[in-house]
């Protein structure tokens, strides 16, 4: 089917009446609206969209609260994977296919009383660390596997009482409880029952290596291995770098990881109290050995894609929506302001809300020093897309 690049000035309206379940809070615009919508790679953003067209097509998605519809997307990911195959990196033939199947809708954060809020965005890395598959006497933090206990519950399965923001909980011969938290696990809760994936070096590693929820673990005989999140206690995750602000360690503005890592290893007595605090737990499966040129496995199930993959807050947006990303200054180390089209391939305990972004910056020591200073205000628009004609 022929692509008109004629779309690429669809009125706004063009959704009015048609996605009736779409929030009120996406906004739609045209594509011209979108600043640095042309100047931007569509052929890399084409080829990370394909990746999750390829897992739609195996299984769909579940349509979230904002209203982009799962179907939707699936027939859009069928065009993108049997449309243009001699044209895949062609730069204008993707473009062409965003503003041809996609309308854009900018999402506005605030309330009807002060709209045009911007939304916020992080970054994070796939950390590459030491690590080992038994415990040694240099070796002794483990991050675990999901435990057999531990079950998905929603609305349908809930225990009358439970906090309704848990999506997980522990089963017992009397019913479903909260799991154990951070502190208990780290106390033994989980000790003896065979659940040890790897074991790092500290306590610390452990901990970022639950923020980032992916890593690639250096084995003593040389062998990589990467571990992918598989799950988590349900508890709310709580920053600590809020904590330390609110403590008066850290100012406000020179709160980066790098800075929440110094902090962490110049005061031990202090750290293991502070870090217990965030009582979300996140575990573990081995996703085998570690490929450098593919990225780790993001919660949608498939590989993510360095600067090109997006974690969303999985309530609200659904799998597989394309998702452009406007920063109002340049990230780090950078001189041009972040103008780009990402895919949402990933979620995160501390990414809530309907414009609170992540950015994947990529794997290893370089792309966490990026990551870790990514504090953004950003713009983000949404490509819904469009009726099946």
């Amino acid at each position: 089917m022929a692509m008109s690049a004629a779309t690429n000035r669809a009125q706004p309206e063009a959704i009015g009446g048609t996605r009736p379940g779409l929030s009120r809070l996406l906004r739609p615009v045209g594509f011209d609206a979108i600043d640095g919508w042309h100047d931007d790679d569509h052929a890399a953003a084409l080829s990370c969209f394909r990746v999750t067209a390829r897992r739609m097509v195996e299984k769909l998605y579940t349509t979230r609260a904002l209203g982009i519809d799962a179907a939707d997307l699936l027939r859009v990911a069928r065009l993108a994977l049997s449309q243009g195959k001699k044209s895949q990196g062609a730069a204008e033939y993707a473009r062409t296919f965003f503003e041809s199947h996609f309308i854009p809708c900018r999402i506005d954060p605030g309330s009807d009383k002060s709209p045009g809020k911007s939304g916020f965005v992080t970054g994070y890395f796939e950390p590459e660390l030491p690590a080992s598959p038994v415990r040694t006497s240099r070796f002794t933090y483990p991050l675990y596997r999901r435990p057999p206990d531990l079950v998905d519950i929603d609305d349908s399965n809930r225990p009358a009482g439970m906090d309704p923001t848990f999506r997980f909980a522990r089963k017992t011969p009397e019913g479903l409880v909260e799991y154990f938290d951070r502190g208990s696990i780290e106390a033994g809760a989980l000790a003896g029952k065979g659940l040890e994936l790897a074991w790092l070096e500290s306590p610390i590693d452990g901990f970022f290596v639950h923020i980032q929820g992916s890593a690639r673990l250096i084995m003593p005989d040389g062998a990589l291995m990467r571990v992918a999140y598989a799950g988590k206690t349900g508890h709310p995750y709580t920053p600590i770098g809020r904590l330390l602000v609110e403590m008066g360690e850290l100012e406000r503005e020179n709160v980066t990881m790098a800075m929440i890592r110094a902090w962490l290893e110049a005061n031990p007595a202090r750290a293991h109290s502070l870090m217990m605090k965030n009582r979300s737990f996140i575990f573990f499966a081995d996703t085998g050995e570690a490929d450098p040129a593919i990225g780790p496995i993001g919660a949608a199930s498939v590989p993510l894609t360095a600067g090109r993959s997006l974690a969303l807050d999985h309530t609200l947006h659904t799998f597989g929506t394309p998702v452009w990303i406007a920063t109002h200054t340049p990230l780090p180390w950078e001189s041009k302001k972040f103008r780009r089209l990402m895919t949402h391939q990933d979620t995160g305990s501390a990414i809530t809300g309907p414009a609170r972004g992540d950015l994947f910056i990529g794997s290893g020591a370089e792309a966490g020093t990026v990551a870790g200073a990514i504090r953004h205000a950003a713009d983000f628009y949404v490509l819904v897309p469009r009726n099946a004609s």
